[in-house]
Parts: C-alpha cells; structure tokens; sequence
C-alpha cells in the first residue's frame, strides 16, 4: 500500500462567503498547493523545472464532488495520491477531510495535469528524474 500525502490547511476569513462557509473554488486552490508541496516533498521545485528543464504542469481535467462544508477556522487536511499516466500526464486523487484523514471527507476530486514545454506549451515528457522519484513514491 502506497502512503498518501498530505498537507494541513487552516479556513480563514479570507476563503469563506459571508456566511462563514468556504467558497466552492477554494476547494481547487487547496488541492494545487498540496500537489505543489508533494512535488517539493519530492525534492523538486515547480520554479527550477520551468528553467531546467524548462517544463511546466498545466491543470488539463478536474472532477470534485462535494459532500459537506467546510467552515471558518476548520483545520483540514487535503490528500494527494498521484498516478503517472503515459509519458506526459498525472492523475492526481485527491480528497479534502475535516481535521485529519481519518476525519470526515467534505470533498474528493480527480485533477489530471500534463506536462509541457515552458516555451511553447507543448506536451513534452515528464523529466526522467521526476518519472523515478514519483514510481518511488508508489505513484
């Protein structure tokens, strides 16, 4: 069994409506910053890909379904499995609980993201070091 990331996030003011209640896209927000940390939990930065090798990650596909609120001051913790798929594409399994993974599930998505060419935003393979350090990781 692979283990599943995870990265903590606090609800603030700044992320609910008026009522107190996160704003549904925030939910998308959460889930990039918890991919970006398992791509730095990796030992890459997303900043130094795009100047060598000169490779991005564009979000090409997302799928959440919500099943409860999250509310002003919640912790959260938001998973990240990820899958490679083929040489240029990730499918990303991610779910946002109350509290702890093992708490209650508020959201669950799937987000597809393909790599490509920083210059001209063409497919281009995911870097070999990267390939390597994600089939460790059981993805």
């Amino acid at each position: 069994m692979k283990p599943v990331f995870s990265w903590p996030v606090r609800i603030y003011w700044e992320d609910t409506d008026g009522g107190g209640i996160v704003y549904y896209a925030n939910y998308l927000r959460y889930m990039e910053r918890a991919r970006t940390e398992w791509v730095r939990s990796l030992g890459f930065s997303q900043s130094a890909l795009a100047v060598d090798p000169g490779v991005l990650f564009t979000v090409v596909e997302a799928q959440v379904k919500y099943l409860a609120p999250a509310k002003l001051e919640d912790a959260l913790a938001v998973s990240c499995e990820p899958t490679l798929e083929g040489r240029v594409s990730l499918a990303f399994r991610q779910r946002v609980h109350r509290d702890s993974l093992d708490g209650e599930l508020l959201a669950e998505g799937t987000i597809r993201v393909a790599c490509v060419a920083r210059g001209n935003l063409r497919p281009r393979r995911i870097p070999d070091a990267m390939r390597i350090a994600i089939a460790g990781a059981g993805g």
